[in-house]
């Protein structure tokens, strides 16, 4: 039997040309830098059902499934072998607010090519990616 590996989704929301991050904090997983919202796959859920959820969860806003398109993949070598999807938000409704007090401190829109310095690493590099699709190995030593 396989091992799973642990699956992420992160939300892209873009507003007048700048990019909705919140600040993790009380996680004990990158807390003090900035990501865009998101979180793990639950079991029995596909990728498009945790991002609604979280959207929900998190920012306090609804996103039908078919407004969300695939922007990339990231394969990680990080703590563990972790995959990570990447997906846009065409359209949502509600303004978005913190709803986990104790998992962000900080919520902003900001400039894609002007993140904040404290942006999760592999988060930047997949927002620098473009539209996608596309498909980022991060951390793996080269063949």
């Amino acid at each position: 039997m396989h091992q799973g590996i642990p699956a992420g989704v992160h939300v892209l929301i873009e507003r007048d040309g700048c990019v909705l991050l919140m600040r993790r904090a009380g996680t004990g997983f990158f807390d003090g830098l900035y990501s865009l919202p998101g979180g793990h796959v639950e079991p029995g859920e596909s990728v498009r059902q945790t991002a609604v959820r979280e959207m929900r969860e998190e920012v306090g806003i609804e996103i039908a499934p078919d407004e969300l398109a695939c922007l990339g993949v990231v394969h990680r070598l990080s703590d563990t072998n972790r995959i990570d999807f990447f997906l846009r938000a065409g359209r949502f409704s509600g303004e978005p607010r913190i709803c986990e007090p104790d998992k962000c401190d900080a919520l902003g829109w900001f400039e894609r090519d002007r993140l904040p310095a404290d942006t999760v690493a592999y988060v930047r590099e997949a927002l620098a990616a473009g539209e996608g699709p596309w498909i980022l190995e991060l951390g793996w030593e080269a063949p």
